[in-house]
Parts: structure tokens; C-alpha cells; sequence
């Protein structure tokens, strides 16, 4: 049962620090909205056509969004195994290199595609 008072009494002080992070942001904060503020911010970009609240986002936005949690989590996936990789031997190095190829291919693409170009 000591095991479980420990997990408690650290989700208990998490979530005091958590709202006393949000109680503070909204006694402290600044509290004066305007146009600027309150209008929609999307990647630096202003939706096209500017049609009011239906305005369209360019989709490359939401492409840049995607890739990045694709190889976030390629990422995500490759520490473990660099940790443990002299355990894993010959298997645990194929199945990676797999993965890391499976992976290759979306980046290539993208890559050949200039989705990576800013302009």
C-alpha cells in the first residue's frame, strides 16, 4: 500500500502546482482583448480566401503539423532502442533498420515533393 500513498501524494502535488499555474494566469494575466488578439492564428499565415469566420487555412500547414508528429514518434521509438541495442543482437537491429525504412519512404517523398521549402 506505500507504493500506491506515493503515487497519490505525487498526482495530488501535481495537480495543486497545476492549478495554482492556471489560477495564476488568469488573476495576473493581462485582460485587455482586442481584434489582434482575438483573431484567429494559424502557422503566420492569414487564411485565404479571407472570408470571415469560414476562411480556409492553407493545407500546408496541416502537412508541416502531420510530419512533424510522424517523426516525433520515429524519434519516440528510436531512443529505447538505442538504449538497448547491444541486448537486442542481430533481430532487434532488422526490425529497426525496417522501421527505419518504413519511415524513409514518407520523408523521401516529402522531401521530393519541397514540402520541407518555406517559400
Amino acid at each position: 500500500m506505500n507504493v500506491y500513498v506515493a503515487l497519490l501524494i505525487m498526482l495530488l502535488v501535481a495537480g495543486v502546482v497545476a492549478l495554482v499555474g492556471v489560477l495564476a494566469g488568469y488573476l495576473f494575466g493581462p485582460t485587455k482583448p482586442n481584434s489582434v488578439k482575438n483573431a484567429n492564428y494559424e502557422c503566420g499565415c492569414d487564411p485565404t480566401p479571407n472570408r470571415g469566420s469560414q476562411a480556409r487555412f492553407p493545407v500546408k500547414y496541416y502537412l508541416t503539423a502531420m510530419m512533424f508528429i510522424v517523426f516525433d514518434i520515429e524519434v519516440v521509438f528510436l531512443y529505447p532502442w538505442a538504449i538497448s541495442f547491444f541486448q537486442q543482437g542481430k533481430f532487434g537491429l532488422f526490425v529497426m533498420m525496417t522501421f527505419v525504412e518504413l519511415l524513409a519512404v514518407p520523408f523521401i517523398y516529402v522531401w521530393a515533393r519541397r514540402g520541407f521549402d518555406w517559400n
